[in-house]
């Protein structure tokens, strides 16, 4: 049996230290982190260095996996469930709301070691509607552990977390979770993952036994079978490959060199002269051909039933790339022409002061002592007391506290070198900042890639005297999440908040009421409904006013016209006089009291749009004729034509695009229609299918919870803005009548509450 082992650098320093297990080699020793943080910035080099994210689809496992992780290298003394009987939750879990609903909302960093090597780890929410704090945290870390459940295989949440790994390049190694549960059946994910990611992938493990029958793993690389023993899994047990699963571990193990071969010219040759490879030949092979993310390790376990985390572990010593072996690149930000391809600087991974420092911070947290800034380190080093420069504001800060993060708590350090990822306190900045030493400051790190807001609601503080506590906490909100946008709409005077959906902003809702003390109220946001005619009316409006001394005259004649329904969100005023009959410098008048009347529409009181206002003739008097007069005479002509003409409401219609599994068309076709939306176009991509349809803004609320709800959360929409168009007659009765019982002039329908 082989122990495990832990960092000997364990038995110094002083006060509380975390417990080991004692089945890891060090019986029962604790391990001072302290010391070990001082390795891991001032002896251990970039070998020693990984940094790792953890992401894949909601309820994969993340969090419970970290918690493992943590466990096993010593990190913590117990483990706790994400929403265990105990009541205490998962370590990284640290936000109350977090361990409340049982699912990760901000992704939490820490740091570990294992077999003498650093391990920062960052876990990551599985929520589309937080997908903006995976996207941060793939940004900064060089490798990544995609999470798989067993039954599940690849999901929605999958696809875009996979996407988002394209995006920046990172290597990762795959874990099927969830092994012990029933229907579980990692080949089909296997199949998935080579179909729906197109990745070149093949197990390294393979299982004995599955769902209740799950008792240990085959390692294919060194062929033999590993068992986890002990309460916890800690006694990692060593044994022969059973006889019934000899075969099937041979032809996996043959079909893994062929997979690894076809993206490792190394590998090939040694297939092609038909020689078998050694162990360590093929470790290497996974190793170049997984940084060059042409092949996909799979590793199997179940991180609840505490099986195959250790063999986990290792594989991120072996297989991931450390800080040196990852090109990361800064822009050069030449001022003089825009145009030209801006010039990329390699970063240098050297763990020393040779080279400036640069960093970027790529995530913000209010903290109990204020704003605390994560910051992952590429070039340098940073010491505590250092000023450093902030390329996009041009200020300078002083670095007056330096951190290392596990969870929610936090332990200072002195300095962090290239590689590190650290924290600092009380420094004012942006999500997405380059942060340098004052001789390089034309230099700024890649921003991170931020989603389009999908929906959007109006809030408001439930008392009127927390407008203040309302405002702070929607600063500080929009400040650390670039996803989550705040606008003041002029026309309805209403706060709008938009998000990824709806579960984000109702966590928004109660961590507004949770931090700042300050209830909010939420609702359906108004719709930009508008008015507009029908067909041409003239008019001929003059305006007399007299009352002793210079009085007030102005006459307007012309026509009023409906624009086409491309322009029913423009207002156009049209100047066609002849001759002095109107003079000229009161024509911008006219168009100025046309415009102010068209703030307010008698069907409904919203807007008027779509409008154009041709002025042909009128006449002037030479004393009492001046602005002020023609401004009255523009409103009293456009009223006079409102008056006369018919009139009628406009809505906005959306173009929205919908993808989802072919299997769930038919309901997601039957919920467009129910929201009287007008198919355009459709297409399909193996199993997936995308419906393009125009459907009214006022029905769209809601979409995105009966969309998911409809396609086990595997559908996604996006809509935009395509044009204004007509709306029902019943949506026009029911606004003009609520509109005539707000001004009083239609009695209250007994059971409405008055607006």
């Amino acid at each position: 049996m082989r122990l495990l082992r832990v960092t000997a650098a364990a038995t110094l320093g002083r006060g509380p230290l975390p417990w080991v297990p004692a089945a890891l080699g060090c019986r029962g020793r604790q391990v001072n982190w302290k010391t070990c943080r001082w390795c891991s910035s001032r002896v251990v080099p970039n070998e020693k260095i990984r940094n790792i994210g953890i992401s894949a689809h909601i309820d994969s496992g993340k969090t419970t996996l970290t918690e493992r992780v943590l466990y096993y290298t010593g990190r913590i003394a117990k483990m706790h469930e994400v929403k265990g009987k105990d009541g205490v939750g998962a370590v990284m879990d640290s936000m109350e709301l977090e361990r409340q609903r049982g699912i990760t909302i901000q992704s939490a960093a820490t740091y570990t070691m294992w077999k003498d090597v650093n391990i920062n780890i960052i876990d990551t929410p599985g929520h589309v509607d937080f997908t903006i704090e995976v996207e941060r945290a793939l940004r900064v870390l060089d490798g990544a552990i995609l999470v798989l459940c067993a039954v599940g295989g690849v999901q929605c949440q999958t696809m875009t977390v996979n996407r988002q790994m394209k995006r920046y390049d990172v290597p990762f190694l795959t874990f099927i979770n969830k092994l012990d549960r029933m229907g579980s059946n990692p080949t089909r994910a296997l199949h998935q993952m080579r179909s729906k990611l197109n990745h070149n992938a093949a197990f390294v493990q393979i299982p004995i036994g599955l769902e209740s029958d799950f008792k240990g793993i085959i390692d294919l690389i060194e062929e033999r079978a590993i068992y986890f023993d002990g309460d916890f899994g800690q006694i990692v047990r060593y044994g022969e490959i059973p006889a019934e699963l000899r075969a099937a571990a041979a032809d996996h193990r043959q079909e893994l060199i062929e997979c690894v071969a076809n993206s490792d010219e190394q590998l090939g040759e040694l297939f092609l002269e038909e020689k078998i490879p050694s162990v360590s030949d093929l470790k290497l092979a996974i190793r170049r051909a997984t940084l060059r993310r042409s092949f996909t390790p799979v590793f199997l376990g179940s991180a609840l039933r505490n099986k195959g985390v250790q063999p986990l572990l290792d594989a991120v010593l072996e297989y991931l790339p450390d800080p040196s072996e990852v090109q990361n690149y800064a822009v050069l930000n030449q001022e003089e022409d825009d145009s030209k391809k801006k010039t990329k600087v390699l970063m240098n991974s050297q763990r020393d002061n040779s080279h400036p420092f640069v960093g970027l911070a790529f995530k913000l947290e209010a903290g109990r002592f204020g704003q605390l800034t994560y910051v992952r380190n590429y070039q340098g080093e940073l010491r505590k007391g250092d000023t450093i420069f902030n390329t996009r504001t041009r200020k300078k800060v002083r670095v007056q506290r330096l951190v290392r993060m596990h969870a929610d708590m936090m332990e200072d350090v002195e300095e962090v070198y290239a590689g590190d990822i650290c924290a600092l306190f009380g420094i004012d900045c942006a999500s997405g900042d380059t942060f340098t030493i004052k001789e390089n400051s034309d230099l700024s790190m890649e921003s991170i890639h931020v989603p389009d807001p999908v929906i959007s609601i109006a809030m408001k503080p439930s008392n009127k005297n927390d407008l203040e506590k309302f405002s702070k906490g929607l600063g500080r909100f929009t400040r650390e999440d670039p996803t989550f946008r705040v606008h003041f709409d002029t026309e309805s005077k209403e706060t709008i908040v938009s998000g990824m959906g709806e579960l984000h902003l109702e966590i928004y809702a109660q961590r507004m009421e949770r931090e700042y003390g300050c209830p909010c109220i939420t609702g359906k946001p108004k719709v930009a409904f508008k008015e507009t005619i029908t067909a041409p009316v003239p008019f001929d409006f003059t305006h007399k006013k007299q009352s002793g001394g210079a009085g007030q005259f102005g006459k307007v004649i012309g026509v009023l016209e409906p624009l086409d329904p491309e322009n029913y969100t423009k207002l156009e005023f049209s100047d066609e006089t002849f001759g002095s009959n109107v003079p000229k410098q009161f024509v911008p008048a006219v168009e100025k009291g046309f415009l102010n009347a068209c703030e307010k529409g008698p069907l409904s009181g919203h807007k008027l749009s779509g409008l154009r206002f041709v002025l042909q003739d009128g006449a002037h008097h030479m004393v009492d004729s001046n602005e002020i007069s023609f401004i009255r005479a523009g409103e009293g002509a456009l009223k006079q034509a409102l008056a006369n003409g018919t009139l009628c409401i406009i809505e906005p219609v959306m173009s929205v695009e919908v993808i989802a599994p072919t299997q769930f068309q038919g309901s997601v076709i039957a919920g467009i229609n129910r929201r009287r939306g007008v198919i355009t176009g459709q297409d399909g991509i193996e199993d997936y299918f995308t419906l393009y349809a125009e459907v009214p803004l006022n029905d769209m609320f809601g979409y995105s919870t009966e969309l998911r709800s409809c396609t086990e959360g595997k559908g996604e929409y996006t809509m935009e803005y395509c044009k204004y168009q007509p709306c029902s007659p019943s949506i026009q009765e029911d606004l003009i009548n609520k509109h005539l019982e707000a001004t009083g002039q239609l009695p209250v329908k007994k059971g409405k509450a008055k607006n």
